[in-house]
């Protein structure tokens, strides 16, 4: 990621509020990372398994054609 560099010119308070902000946001992107790992990381539930797998034998034997 970029780091955006504080303007020379930028007084010191708005210097904090930005260096807060891109904590915090580098924070929730944190959190963000780490739920969506342990989304993917899930098991698929087995009633999902076999609605992909007759949706398969459909869609190969069942066109016909």
């Amino acid at each position: 990621m970029k780091d955006n560099p504080v303007r020379p010119g930028t007084p010191p308070r708005s210097r904090a509020s930005l260096e807060e902000a891109r904590l915090r946001q580098q924070a929730i992107g944190v959190k963000l990372r780490h739920m969506f790992d342990e989304v993917v990381n899930e098991p698929v539930p087995d009633v999902f398994l076999e609605i992909l797998r007759r949706a398969d034998e459909r869609s190969s034997g069942g066109s016909g054609e």
